[in-house]
């Protein structure tokens, strides 16, 4: 078997190359960013194992060796999974590695906003040494938050939030109520925006969730409440956002960004009350090691058994 390594963002790629050393596989590796660059440097492999580069029906007729394409991360977004399921080809990715890491980053971002600590350490380097440099801040055990998306991420996220808020709500359309944790109350999504104090996005990037977040909703939420996004940027609609900000939000945390990384001098990131983090929320040295391991490990799997360990979409049989 072949496997082409691509667009990765880590500092080597020493870990999957050990793996695949020991499974007998053979590596290429590339930094691609384009389709024809993809198709370019998978000649002749079989797997391929992928970050951000888009992979598509493009990729998919140019390369038809092509069985099997692993993503690191749980979102699949890069991968066109109707494309990939119409060319027979299987789909992977690692659901599981950084659940613990995503929902406390979340959970850190939204704690930042509400006592303002990011606010208050800008404010003490510029001279200004007073609590009421912050306005109001409200007691986060008499607050709400409203988590939009119950799978994995969604579910530690209420359940390391319960103790701190008032109420756990939470929506997500897919979830059966038997899967709703006990302290955590089902919501209709107009009702989880005008009822949480604090909105975190749990939810993965489809046709379905695209551009989600928008005016339609944001209109809904509180005086001085906050949305924190750590799952993917394309569900907010960044300019629709700013404006909310001028109006009836306090404040936003972002992990995540349409584009990333983002212009310097672009409105989001220039905006005194928007916390930003650069698509770090996975991240700790157990998580990213545990990440690229199990991608990696899919296409072993596939070689061996036949399937991934992790399937998104079947393929045709080996």
């Amino acid at each position: 078997m072949k496997v082409l390594i691509t667009d990765y963002d880590f500092p080597d790629v020493d870990l999957e190359l050990a793996l695949y050393r020991d499974a007998g596989v053979e590596v290429v590796t590339a930094q691609c960013r384009t389709e024809d660059e993809v198709i370019k440097a998978a000649e002749g492999c079989e797997g391929l194992l992928v970050q951000y580069a888009p992979v598509n029906a493009k990729v998919f007729a140019a390369r038809p060796e092509i069985r099997i394409a692993s993503r690191y991360g749980a979102g699949f977004d890069t991968i066109n999974t109707d494309d990939a399921a119409k060319h027979g080809v299987w789909v992977g990715n690692s659901p599981d590695y950084g659940v613990g890491e995503v929902s406390t980053h979340a959970l850190a971002m939204a704690l930042d906003l509400i006592r303002n600590i990011t606010g208050y350490d800008r404010d003490v380097k510029s001279g200004q040494w007073h609590y009421t440099t912050a306005g109001k801040i409200q007691r986060c055990s008499e607050m709400t938050i409203g988590i939009v998306g119950l799978g994995r991420i969604g579910k530690r996220m209420a359940h390391i939030s319960r103790n701190l808020f008032k109420r756990v709500i939470a929506y997500d359309p897919h979830i059966i109520d038997g899967d709703f944790p006990a302290y955590v109350e089902r919501v209709g999504k107009e009702e989880l925006f005008r009822q949480a104090h604090v909105v975190s996005l749990h939810t993965p990037l489809n046709d379905e969730t695209r551009g989600m977040i928008d005016s339609s909703v944001l209109k809904l939420m509180q005086q001085d409440s906050f949305l924190v996004n750590s799952a993917r940027g394309g569900l907010v609609n960044i300019d629709d956002l700013l404006k909310a900000l001028d109006t009836n939000l306090k404040g936003a945390g972002l992990d995540v960004l349409p584009v990333e990384p983002p212009e310097t001098s672009s409105a989001i990131v220039q905006h005194k009350r928007v916390l930003l983090s650069p698509h770090a929320a996975f991240y700790s040295e157990v998580a990213a090691k545990e990440l690229r391991r199990k991608a990696a490990q899919n296409l072993i799997d596939w070689d061996r058994n036949g399937r991934p360990s992790y399937v998104v979409v079947e393929g045709r049989k080996k």
